[in-house]
């Protein structure tokens, strides 16, 4: 067999194996941060084996990292509380804007369990289902409402409103007020989150594709990236293989590039196209492999963490006495 022959039979597999190797690491340092968090809330509520808590945590407070962002705008200084949200925000966000939207197709804890329902559901009904083109846009725009609100509620807030909000006692432990989400579940919210479970096992990447407005910013981000889903006209073979497997439904055998912010930069329709040439991820002038991708999204998360560290600007300083004071009250802390 030719070198081209093996090139055409080996990448597929490395891609998607290399993709699904970050997913899983990141999932796992999810999992262990938050962890990690549980039995520094469970010390704080009952005392006993030490655990500090870890900042990456505030990689779950999305609009607390907006917010320290605008703030960081309007002040040029770095926030105090939560500025770990706002460093891990502008880390996905620089992903984004270089990578296509690497953060929700490599990335994001989110996006790497909804992809496996969805996986699990084509394996288990042999297909998987879109809704019509007329419903489908409507649906996927709630997502950019939701943003659009986000956005407005934090770019509409002065500087003094946001240090208020942020040192406030629902700001302090607005961390902890997402784990109890999960925590003491109500069950509306437990019903909820079963339809979607459900929902994403029959529509590839549910939650993504029509409410996460985290996922909207980040398409929006990746409008400017210089990476695309390139197709070759004179290499394809026309047989429509990347479309069908293109989990945002997006008609990749009928275009020459993909700009839509949809586009995950999963890779997934690369790793299928059997005509060797004729479908890539990069550049007008050049392609990228799946290995680079991998290895430049890494290097942006771990540098500006260590930047973070390094700087001082990664820890929240609240002392531990005022988290023993508020983690005990914090079902009763109100909205500001």
């Amino acid at each position: 067999m030719s070198k081209n022959g093996w090139t055409r039979r080996l990448l597929p597999d490395s891609s998607q194996r290399v993709r699904r190797l970050v997913q899983f690491a990141f999932l796992l340092l999810n999992i262990w941060i938050g962890a990690q968090f549980y039995l520094f809330v469970r010390y704080i509520e009952r005392g006993g084996w030490r655990v500090d808590r870890p900042p990456g945590a505030e990689g779950w407070l999305p609009i607390a990292g907006m917010m320290n962002t605008s703030l960081w705008l309007q002040t040029g200084n770095v926030p105090v509380i939560h500025p770990a949200a706002m460093v891990l925000f502008l880390a996905f966000l620089t992903i984004s804007i270089l990578f296509r939207k690497a953060f929700c197709g490599w990335l994001c804890p989110i996006g790497t369990i909804s992809e496996q329902l969805w996986k699990l559901g084509r394996d288990t009904f042999r297909r998987v289902f879109f809704p019509p083109k007329w419903l489908d846009i409507p649906l996927r725009g709630l997502k950019y409402i939701l943003l659009g609100l986000f956005v407005w509620f934090a770019g509409a807030m002065t500087a003094e409103s946001i240090e208020g909000f942020l040192t406030s006692p629902y700001g302090l432990v607005a961390d902890v007020k997402m784990l109890d989400f999960f925590r003491h579940m109500s069950q509306t919210a437990a019903i909820v989150i079963g339809v979607l479970v459900v929902g994403s096992m029959l529509v590839p990447n549910m939650w993504c594709r029509y409410l996460c407005p985290y996922g909207a910013l980040m398409g929006i981000a990746a409008l400017a990236s210089p990476l695309r889903i390139r197709r070759v006209p004179s290499a394809c073979i026309d047989c429509a293989k990347c479309a069908k497997s293109c989990p945002s439904n997006l008609p990749v055998d009928r275009l020459v590039q993909i700009r839509s912010a949809e586009c995950l930069g999963c890779m997934e329709c690369v790793a299928v196209c059997p005509a060797e040439g004729a479908l890539y991820l990069g550049t007008k002038k050049r392609a990228v492999s799946p290995a680079f991708v991998a290895a430049a999204v890494a290097a942006v998360f771990l540098c500006a963490v260590g930047l973070a560290r390094v700087t001082g600007h990664w820890h929240s300083p609240i002392p531990e006495h005022v988290y023993k004071v508020l983690i005990p009250e914090v079902a009763s802390l109100g909205h500001p």
